[in-house]
């Protein structure tokens, strides 16, 4: 009880990450990392973490949320037959699989890639990436097409693979990446959302593992941690993000698709800015 009293205000904020990344989840396809991670590190930061791994306990235990949240969401948009199959898992082209290769990517970075750099690298890619991708849906033209398909051949391995790495260790569902890529290749913005937010399994569970195993023995981690997730920031953001999802995902489907474009802009620019002001660049 004593622990709870001392922390109330931090269990009050994680509670409410929670209700807005269940939201995003559902109605970006982006898995509400893009909220969870400077909510997570801010939280990780003022319970004393340090700053060398306080980035990683806040990626990894934002993967670790974004498993459930990506489960929920990927339901819902399969509803609305919103899920390209034929990209998340082609039959009986497994090694064609976009999320067989994110899943890939994800693991290995978070495995490998994610313990060799320090903090503010983390937080400088989620900025530096965050700013491009938000540019692209705020000022693109929804209508602009790269090609007129999703490629196939080598694209999976490299595509897919770099979607995944870069999402590990952003600690993202892959949604700020995927969608965009997806939209330049002719898929439309509600069905890309939906088939990101299947993408969102392949990234979250390998990147989790990998996360749990690269941090096993870490010192100094903020109590109830498994490797680098956190077991208390876990358990209290999946609980209130549990019920937003489906929520977001009816919101999605209701609204104009150049607004759903805008907004999701929006979101992200102001996330990339606040991560951009921690690492000191303004």
């Amino acid at each position: 009880m004593d622990i709870i009293l001392q922390n109330w205000t931090l269990i009050l904020a994680m509670l409410a990450v929670g209700a807005v990344a269940g939201l995003t989840a559902g109605l970006f396809g982006i898995g509400g990392g893009a909220v969870m991670v400077p909510a997570l590190h801010y939280a990780f930061s003022e319970l004393g973490v340090p700053d060398d791994i306080v980035m990683h306990c806040a990626v990894a235990t934002s993967a670790a949320v974004i498993i459930l949240n990506a489960m929920r969401s990927t339901r819902a948009h399969h509803i609305k037959d919103a899920v390209d199959m034929t990209l998340v898992w082609p039959r009986p082209s497994w090694w064609q699989s976009y999320g067989l290769w994110i899943g890939i990517g994800a693991f290995a970075a978070a495995i490998w890639i994610a313990p060799r750099l320090s903090g503010e690298v983390l937080t400088l890619l989620f900025a530096v990436i965050a700013v491009f991708v938000s540019l692209q849906f705020i000022f693109g033209k929804p209508s602009f097409v790269v090609r007129k398909s999703v490629p196939r051949g080598p694209a999976p391995i490299l595509a897919g693979g770099s979607v995944g790495v870069l999402s590990s260790l952003m600690g993202i569902g892959g949604g700020s990446l995927s969608v965009p890529l997806l939209t330049l290749c002719g898929v439309p913005i509600h069905r890309a959302i939906g088939t990101a937010a299947a993408f969102g399994l392949f990234i979250a569970v390998p990147a989790t593992i990998g996360f749990i195993l690269s941090g096993w023995g870490v010192a100094n981690r903020p109590f109830g941690s498994l490797g680098y997730v956190n077991g208390l920031g876990f358990a209290l953001i999946t609980f209130a993000a549990w019920p937003m999802v489906p929520l977001g995902a009816k919101l999605a489907h209701r609204m104009d698709a150049g607004l759903l474009r805008r907004i999701f802009g929006i979101c992200l620019a102001l996330v990339a800015l606040n991560m951009a002001r921690k690492t000191g660049l303004f």
